[in-house]
């Protein structure tokens, strides 16, 4: 007799990321160059100053680093982080909310558990429109449905449409299903575009006179990573129209220091959710890897971060440089696409003409690897009525020279492929 496993309805849901997906077939095809890893910068790695962290700690004599931790992280750390929240928040400034923070596996750890705590299979969240795929891809393994918040056709949010969307779920009897919003702010992936102040004031004045008070949830995990200008807007924490809303702030240490210590952090205003979370995260992990939040915890307290971030930020943007006219030397603008350069962030985000389709499984796709080279697509970018046309593309981790033969590529097959 077959051995048989009687799986949960989790576990009859899930099955492999797309993300794994392409991983593999980077893997499978050494010479495949990818623009499809959001992966950081291997050349800018802070090498030196991990070293010189991890040195300080032994010099310390204190073994506790090696030892368990607390679930909600290291307190000194926990204060650094809010210290560094606080100055991109002038309305926080001298609030203590030490302890409204907490440390995760990164924040994609975070986001699972917010949404674990708060939603149930056929729950509805509302996302931004395109959003980040991965999570997409997490709300459907959790049998939760993802609705777009509307958008114009210069890509800004559309408060009528929206407000036709919360009329919608009332009129149909889903209202009460709607447990969440969720939105890139800042750099997007995977459009690297900031929502305005505007935007975010209509989104919740929006749901206000609608009479919908949910929890909202800010993924500000690029905020770091602006080129020149850092973006004036501050968080729905910072915004007088978001007061009565339940708020979970999220970001990294990742993307603008050291991807491999997977140290991501929250901030949330309400206590009875946060302390669902932290009890859930008790059951994951019992505790965010103590040492790799002390080597972080030395860094920010030195000043690395910012120093890494001055490293950093102009690599960044000479990288979009690269990609953006490689893509205008090869031709794509002719060919009838078109993208935005962006201001921050590791993305460029294309849009083909109207009759290309880029999808996942497409002739489009195969020819580029065919061709040699990797991209996201952008059908995997949104939460419903996926739109066929579009393309990410990361220039976050391949250097100068395989970044520009790598956009060759795909403008050949870009190109070539004139709808």
């Amino acid at each position: 007799m077959e051995p048989t496993c009687h799986f949960s309805a989790l576990g009859r849901r899930a099955q492999s990321p797309t993300i794994a997906r392409l991983m593999a077939t980077a893997l499978e095809k050494p010479e495949l160059l990818s623009l499809a890893a959001g992966f950081t910068d291997n050349a800018t790695l802070p090498t030196e100053m991990v070293v010189e962290a991890v040195a300080r700690i032994a010099g310390k004599k204190d073994k506790r680093a090696l030892q368990y931790g607390t679930n909600q992280g290291r307190p000194g750390l926990r204060t650094l982080l809010a210290e560094h929240f606080r100055n991109w928040e002038p309305a926080l400034a001298g609030a203590a909310i030490d302890n409204e923070f907490f440390v995760t596996n990164g924040s994609q750890q975070a986001l699972y558990l917010a949404m674990q705590v708060l939603c149930e299979p056929g729950d509805i969240v509302l996302v931004d429109r395109p959003s980040y795929f991965v999570y997409l891809e997490m709300l459907k393994g959790m049998g939760v449905q993802a609705r777009s918040i509307p958008v114009d056709a210069n890509g800004l949010v559309d408060e009528v449409g929206l407000g036709a969307v919360i009329n919608g779920l009332k009129s149909s009897g889903e209202i009460d299903r709607l447990k969440a919003v969720y939105f890139v702010s800042y750099y997007s992936n995977p459009s690297s575009r900031s929502l305005s102040l505007a935007e975010k004031i209509g989104i919740a004045e929006v749901l206000k006179q609608a009479e919908v008070v949910l929890p909202v949830i800010e993924d500000a995990a690029y905020r770091d990573l602006f080129f020149e200008n850092a973006s004036d807007v501050p968080s729905v924490v910072g915004i007088d129209a978001w007061h009565d809303f339940p708020k979970l702030y999220l970001s990294t240490l990742t993307k603008p220091f050291a991807s491999g210590l997977k140290i991501g952090y929250g901030y949330c205003s309400h206590r009875e959710w946060l302390d669902k979370m932290l009890h859930t995260k008790g059951h994951h992990d019992f505790g965010t890897a103590h040492f790799n939040q002390a080597i972080l915890e030395e860094v920010l307290s030195d000043g690395g971060l910012s120093r890494q971030l001055a490293v950093i930020r102009p690599k960044y943007q000479h990288k979009m440089r690269v990609l953006d006219e490689t893509m205008r030397d090869e031709g794509l603008l002719a060919a009838g696409w078109k993208w935005q350069v962006p201001e921050g962030g590791l993305y460029l985000w294309l849009e083909a003409p109207a009759g290309v389709d880029t999808g996942l499984d497409s002739e489009f796709c195969q020819s580029c690897i065919e061709e040699g080279v990797l991209y996201v697509p952008g059908e995997l970018c949104f939460g419903d009525d996926a739109t066929k046309n579009f393309v990410r593309l990361s220039y976050g981790v391949l250097g100068e020279t395989d970044l520009r033969e790598a956009g060759r590529r795909f403008a050949k097959v870009a190109v070539r492929n004139r709808s």
